[in-house]
């Protein structure tokens, strides 16, 4: 019955790391994530709150993680919801709190029905709460409460906290350095995704329907056990691809367009996010071509910068002033090379960031120590980001030859900073101009 591929030592570690920087006398609260109605008595597919698995490898909704820490010592307990019989028949076996305890690691575990008296005497004389501030009203509102009823019996000589801590950016950053487990099924969902783009690319046709894409990719990921996608795929085909959020997913691929697709899926809670851009015919024109291969030395230029001390910062510099003197060469941009770099001109194409953190979350958690609008926090290993430059000219856009108009490409793969450099998760799929050709010529026979 565990979902994870991890074994319970990893997240013992998490909790005991976690623990380390949580106030002495303190009880912290972490909340599970809860299920959403889709629709009358329906609900989307479950997805358990990030933080709440990292710490706990528990997969059910509306579960709470409790951790006591007294003169030094630490404690962890697990409320859960109960076995019911009844339940079960309707919406499939509960793990419950005998298997939770033993399976998970914790010290103690009860039932969801014993949390209030649980949580008010664990309350009495502690010194500091700690829980994820803000996350969720509901669960604002239900500590609150905890807090007024202990604090109902000052006349009995017990006092209630009086210092409330956020402990959300205590998680964040745990989870931004990733473990040995951790980046191991990195790779697995990598690799997965990887080869569900690499179908996408032997599968497009002319006339095709861009959603049928969106089930190949589907397809792959789930036959490889990635049940599910990390989110929703964009498989966007020619000037589709200038909307860069584009999930619509209904448009038909036209002879002699690119088609753009951003997708990755979920192994074990940890996503991938890879994108890749190919011509939908199998051969570039040579304007794409032109404008692809700028996007890729851009992006080939910037991952082989990555290493410890290095920031994202950098690499936006590094990336931006390629874009910029090729978009010059080209006669997209005009003017003085130099004052063209300063004023971030390439940004009228290039018009989102370089890239994020990746891991448990899409755009995963952690701070990037903002500077003067610029990313300055220094690479450590075990750090995970996607880079992923893009140009983009809508159709619609005047100020350029129309040989350019309506071409949307981005390049992106998943990065793990190294103690010597850098490991590219996803670099067994193609991105070459040839490789891709190659690819896809080889799947037409």
């Amino acid at each position: 019955m565990k979902h994870t591929l991890m074994p319970t030592s990893e997240f013992k570690a998490r909790r005991a790391l976690f623990a380390e920087q949580l106030p002495d006398n303190s009880i912290t609260l972490v909340f599970a994530g809860q299920e959403v109605t889709r629709s009358n008595d329906t609900e989307y597919l479950f997805c358990q709150d990030k933080s709440f698995f990292y710490l706990t490898g528990f997969p059910e909704p509306d579960a709470v993680l409790m951790i006591e820490k007294v003169n030094g010592s630490v404690s962890s307990t697990l409320f859960c919801l109960a076995k019911d019989p009844f339940a079960e028949v309707w919406h499939g076996k509960r793990i419950g709190c005998e298997v939770a305890k033993e399976q998970f690691g914790f010290d103690t575990a009860y039932s969801l029905d014993d949390i209030d008296s649980v949580v008010e005497d664990a309350l009495a004389n502690k010194h500091s709460l700690c829980y994820c501030q803000g996350h969720n009203p509901q669960h604002d509102d239900q500590v609150y409460t905890w807090l007024a009823q202990v604090k109902a019996k000052v006349r009995q000589g017990i006092s209630a906290p009086n210092s409330l801590v956020n402990c959300q950016p205590i998680i964040e950053e745990l989870r931004l350095i990733k473990s040995d487990a951790e980046l191991d099924v990195m790779r697995k969902v990598s690799i997965i995704s990887g080869g569900a783009h690499l179908r996408a690319m032997e599968k497009t046709q002319v006339g095709m329907f861009e959603y049928q894409i969106e089930a190949e990719l589907l397809h792959e990921f789930a036959r490889n056990g990635a049940r599910f996608a990390a989110y929703n795929s964009i498989v966007a085909g020619g000037n589709n691809a200038n909307t860069l959020h584009y999930t619509d997913n209904s448009g038909m691929l036209k002879d002699g367009d690119l088609l753009l697709i951003d997708a990755g899926g979920e192994l074990a809670g940890y996503a991938a996010d890879i994108t890749r851009t190919f011509p939908i015919n199998g051969k570039f024109t040579p304007e794409q071509r032109t404008l692809y291969q700028l996007v890729l030395d851009a992006q080939m230029a910037a991952i082989n910068a990555i290493k410890p001390g290095a920031n994202l910062g950098q690499l936006n510099d590094i990336c931006q002033h390629i874009l910029t003197e090729g978009l010059l060469n080209l006669g997209i941009l005009k003017g003085d090379l130099s004052q063209l770099i300063a004023d971030k001109a390439c940004k009228q194409y290039f018009i989102h960031g370089l890239g994020h953190w990746l891991g448990l979350d899409v755009h995963d958690v952690g701070d990037y120590q903002m500077k003067d609008k610029r990313q300055t926090r220094s690479f450590q290993p075990g750090m995970v980001m996607t880079i992923e430059p893009g140009l983009y000219i809508p159709a619609g856009d005047q100020n350029v030859d129309q040989k350019w108009r309506g071409l949307g490409i981005r390049i992106e793969d998943n990065i793990v900073v190294t103690e010597q450099g850098f490991e590219n998760l996803s670099e067994q799929v193609p991105k070459s101009v040839d490789d891709i050709e190659r690819t896809m010529q080889n799947a037409k026979r």
